[in-house]
């Protein structure tokens, strides 16, 4: 079998960042890399949980909603996936970014999602340590210049 496109990337030399992952047509995969990989400090199951809930929450309910395809995590707990259709603007990316995360780490009230009847494992969240993964984040993205190119 070949070997699939995010397997290509040199996690050694990875940084905490937003990233094109890959282009399938009009559907452009972002790369939300939050942690290092392989530095010892991964997101842990319960705020990666919470973190996709009000991501995906987030996002379907913005601007570019009609846009999104999927929002979820990486199986190595180092960040998250986003696939839009390639019509929105980079900058445009950003700045959903930086409101998402902004929404995150600010976040009051109950997860959206996470009642037994709405979720499959819904015991397993943590809103604050997810709030305190989305603040680190949201400093990198901040630090981010505006005419960032998203390239590896």
């Amino acid at each position: 079998m070949k070997k699939i496109a995010s397997f290509t990337v040199n996690h050694d030399t990875l940084k905490r960042g937003v990233y094109i992952s890959r282009i399938d047509g009009d559907a452009v995969t972002y790369d939300l890399r939050m942690k290092m990989p392989n530095a010892g400090d991964f997101i842990t199951p319960k705020s990666l949980h919470t973190i996709e809930h009000l991501l995906a929450t987030y996002v379907r309910n913005s601007e570019f909603s009609d846009l999104v395809i999927y929002a979820g995590p990486m199986g190595c707990r180092t960040g998250f996936y986003l696939i839009l259709r390639d019509s929105v603007e980079k900058s445009e990316v950003l700045s959903l970014l930086k409101k998402a995360f902004s929404y995150i780490a600010d976040f009051t009230g109950e997860i959206p999602g996470s009642r037994k009847e709405e979720c499959g494992n819904y015991l397993e969240h943590n809103l604050e340590q997810a709030k305190r993964d989305a603040a680190q984040y949201l400093e990198v993205l901040n630090n981010l210049a505006p005419d960032y190119n998203f390239e590896y």
